[in-house]
């Protein structure tokens, strides 16, 4: 069952921009991101603008589809803007380079618990009833320890354009899936 889907697109002139040494805009990403986008960059021969920048959708676009899973009934988001554990939300390249959502275990926890509850949550609302009772019917237990292992993400980076003609642009698409 698809509980969320989120989509991000970032312009990739003006993150390059943003991407100055000395505001802090590393602190966003985690080491194993930063040295996968650098590598790439450098197997590629491109900018490593791009690669950052798909991230960064990336990273976006995992909050967008949590978000959505959550949007039904009075269930609050995770974070805020200014609290969001950005460099615990890695996207990373598996061993065929294909990108994988990595969450910190802080960040895995409160996913897992906030699902819990929203599966918990008593509710007139056919949606929320569909969502419970497909849980139950996949054998889900409403406790957030075995939601865990329900959880799986999905997740798609691309970007296209020029940087030195401003037409870069990077997109995420994401999707939180409860199997």
């Amino acid at each position: 069952m698809i509980a969320g889907l989120g989509h991000d697109v970032v312009n990739v002139a003006q993150f390059a921009e943003q991407m100055r040494e000395g505001n802090g805009w590393r602190a966003l990403f985690s080491v194993r991101e930063l040295r996968q986008c650098s590598l790439r960059s450098d197997m590629k021969h491109d900018d490593e603008a791009l690669h950052i920048a798909a991230r960064w959708a990336g990273k976006e676009a995992v909050i967008k589809a949590w978000c959505e899973a959550l949007a039904i009934g009075d269930t609050a988001y995770p974070y805020t803007l200014d609290n969001t554990p950005w460099s615990c939300i890695e996207i990373l390249d598996d061993s065929h380079g294909c990108p994988r959502v990595q969450l910190a275990q802080k960040v895995q926890d409160k996913l897992c618990a906030s699902l819990s509850l929203k599966l918990a949550e008593p509710s007139n609302n056919t949606e929320l009833a569909e969502l419970a009772e497909l849980a139950e019917l996949a054998n889900i237990p409403n406790t957030s320890g075995n939601i865990c292992n329900a959880i799986r993400w999905h997740i798609s980076l691309t970007h296209d354009g020029s940087l030195q003609d401003n037409t870069a642009v990077a997109s995420a698409v994401a999707m939180l899936e409860i199997l």
